[in-house]
């Protein structure tokens, strides 16, 4: 089982900046594709932003020229800086990874708790 623990959301005011990371942990043998995904209240979650192991990254088109996504291999974290925030922007923002650990011993996808993100207008 992998866990994944976000921190850095809270509330800035448009136009600001706020940095997220996110941390692995478990008995993990390979991590794949890492991630970001958010969910505002009464939306679907969606991917916002992704990163592969060999540092291809991929962002939503409402975030992209804004937000960017880096990992660190060696501390099996995730991390999105996130620049020139709109209202629309807030939700809970969720770290992603698919990883292969125990007990499972194949790829599989996990999904963190979230984080809130306020963006006031």
């Amino acid at each position: 089982q992998v866990q994944l623990v976000e921190s850095g959301g809270g509330l800035v005011q448009a136009g600001g900046s706020l940095s997220l990371s996110c941390a692995a942990s478990g008995i993990i043998f390979s991590i794949n594709t890492m991630g970001w995904g958010r969910q505002a209240p009464g939306k679907q979650r969606e991917l916002v932003a992704f990163i592969t192991s060999d540092d291809s990254t991929n962002y939503a088109d409402s975030v992209k020229g804004r937000f960017t996504i880096s990992r660190d291999n060696a501390k099996k974290m995730v991390y999105l800086q996130m620049n020139s925030l709109k209202p629309e922007d807030t939700a809970v923002y969720y770290c992603y990874c698919n990883a292969r650990a125990l007990p499972a011993l194949k790829y599989a996808d996990y999904w963190g708790q979230g984080t809130q993100v306020t963006v006031s207008s």
